[in-house]
């Protein structure tokens, strides 16, 4: 442990508080064997890449709940250490190519190299054929921003080609219709294919821009290729578009070409307002693939620390135990994606906090250590709890929330994604003063990460939760070393089988924020205030809402 860790370890914050005498919190040791056995033991081969659903999953329950016994907690649902969270498990097979016909040139994709295909539909057996094609800019619908990419056009049936991310995307401040460099949830691939399937598409095409999308056609290929989970539901999911996909890049050229279109052109057109969609007259859209469907309930983990003075008062720790499992093998072979910093760190995390906070004794208000499951399927356990929560969300004050800690040495900053949107930011900020660091925007809005975390599955029921990664002005190296280390793991190592535990990791920026973690956290369970989100937050409503009707 280096000297100025040790050194921060001991220093006092004030919390924030509406009470007559301010709390104080002293940060203690974090357990570093804890955080290193338990990223290790999480992220090794026995545990198959931790899917949701696998051997794997049954292996890393038993381990959480047996780490959470040993940490202190209790079992935090009316006695069990589990909420059941319905799935199901979807499995591609006998996928043909995706084929564009009746341009100048007829176009066959591969699925993995090529194109990437699956469904939300709970069926056997999924054909889209001979489907007419549209391309519809950004596949946006938003009447707030006076902006409509259906508008005028009749999709139902047809295949629609999208882009990635917002029209603005690449404004370099944050002005603008959709946020400027920031992403909105416009952005995500998720709201792409909600709002291609309300349109009545029967397919959904995004063309995939490594930089858009912030990911290479890699992290695409692992993701979606293998068994895919979505949530249960009554009707099956079969108001959905029946194939939703990716496409690289130089075959939506390829195909805009063959209907007399220029890609670039209409991408540029389609960042202006008043866009309108350009149907690819002629082209026809086919694929089709068996489904291999396994109905299940897979789990998330909860614990918690009662209260002793307001135990119906909850402060939330998060972080999601699932990754890939089995994914698409590296050169050497290697076919488990372990998901090491992603998220077994943030396991390891729950796990030390929990400990740390159950040595020091329980706090006036009642701390929950919730790892959730399916978080790579699209936020799914988090949103279950949303949807589902054990603890009331108008009795539950925020809390921390805990995704991939890069060991990649000490920052003098940390970044938090959605900064300025809660008054939580306050106490990070008090947090970040024992450390003499300070909190800094997101350097890629553009990447969308705020929606790409559980935190916003709470933040969507007015759930404050605070997310921050180490910041990329590392003590050695500076800003171009931050930069270069987020780089090469993004490029070698997400969603990837080299995601992998190692001896030689260097913990010592880790536990710069677990201080953090556990200051921000247990200076919410100590305090009696209800940290809101700031005036104009599209989350404010739905807290107040929820927080009126608690008193």
């Amino acid at each position: 442990m280096r000297p100025l860790i040790a050194a921060l370890m001991l220093l006092p914050l004030a919390a924030c508080t509406t009470g007559d005498k301010p709390e104080t919190v002293t940060a203690p040791e974090i357990s570093l064997q804890t955080l290193k056995d338990v990223t290790k033991t999480l992220s090794s081969d026995a545990f198959e890449g931790r899917a949701p659903g696998s051997a794997g999953e049954e292996k890393s329950l038993a381990y959480i709940v047996e780490q959470f016994q040993a940490a202190g907690l209790q079992p935090g649902n009316n006695g069990s250490w589990f909420q059941d969270v319905p799935l199901v498990e979807i499995s591609a097979k006998n996928v043909s190519p995706l084929t564009f016909t009746g341009g100048s040139e007829n176009l066959s994709l591969a699925y993995g190299p090529d194109m990437v295909v699956s469904t939300y539909r709970v069926t056997p057996h999924i054909e889209v054929k001979d489907s007419p094609v549209v391309f519809v800019g950004y596949g946006i619908n938003a009447p707030e921003r006076g902006w409509n990419d259906y508008e005028g056009v009749d999709v139902k049936g047809k295949t629609v080609i999208i882009l990635v991310n917002d029209p603005d995307w690449e404004t370099q401040g944050l002005e603008g219709t959709f946020g400027g460099r920031a992403m909105t949830y416009y952005g995500r691939w998720t709201y792409k294919y909600e709002e291609a399937a309300r349109q009545g598409a029967a397919a959904a095409i995004i063309v995939h821009q490594t930089e858009p999308a912030a990911y290479g056609w890699n992290v695409v290929q692992s993701s979606w290729t293998g068994a895919q989970q979505v949530a249960d539901a009554e009707n099956g999911h079969m108001d959905q578009s029946a194939a939703d996909g990716w496409i690289q890049l130089e075959y939506a050229k390829k195909l805009f070409a063959s209907a007399g279109q220029n890609f670039d052109e209409l991408a540029q057109a389609a960042k202006q307002p008043g866009f309108r969609a350009v149907p690819l007259t002629g082209v026809q859209a086919s694929v089709s693939f068996d489904n291999d469907i396994r109905k299940h309930s897979s789990k998330n983990v909860i614990g918690i620390l009662p209260g002793t003075e307001r135990p119906d008062e909850y402060v939330l720790y998060t972080a999601h135990w699932d990754h890939l499992g089995h994914c698409e093998a590296a050169p050497d072979g290697d076919d488990i994606c372990n998901g090491a910093v992603d998220n077994a760190t943030g396991v390891a995390s729950l796990v030390a906090l929990a400990k740390a906070n159950s040595e020091a004794g329980a706090a006036p208000r009642s701390q929950v250590f919730l790892a959730v499951t399916a978080e790579e399927s699209g936020l799914l356990g988090s949103a279950y709890y949303g949807d589902h929560p054990v603890f009331p969300l108008a009795q539950t004050v925020g809390g921390v929330n805990i995704d991939a800690l890069q060991p990649v040495g000490p920052s003098r900053n940390v970044v938090v994604v959605g900064k300025g949107k809660s008054e939580l930011d306050g106490f990070l900020e008090r947090a970040l003063t024992t450390q003499g660091r300070v909190a800094s925007d997101e350097p890629t809005p553009e990447k969308g990460f705020y929606y790409r975390s559980d935190h916003f599955s709470f933040a969507k029921h007015g759930v404050p939760m605070i997310y921050f990664e180490s910041g990329e002005d590392l003590v050695d190296g500076g800003v171009a070393a931050g930069k270069a280390a987020a780089d090469d793991y993004t490029e070698n190592r997400y969603h990837g089988p080299k995601d992998e535990y190692s001896d030689d990791w260097d913990w010592s920026g880790i536990l710069q924020n677990e201080q953090l973690y556990y200051i921000v956290g247990r200076s919410l369970a100590e305090s009696d205030a209800w940290p809101n989100w700031v005036e104009g937050d599209e989350f404010r409503a739905i807290r107040d809402r929820s927080r009126a009707g608690a008193q």
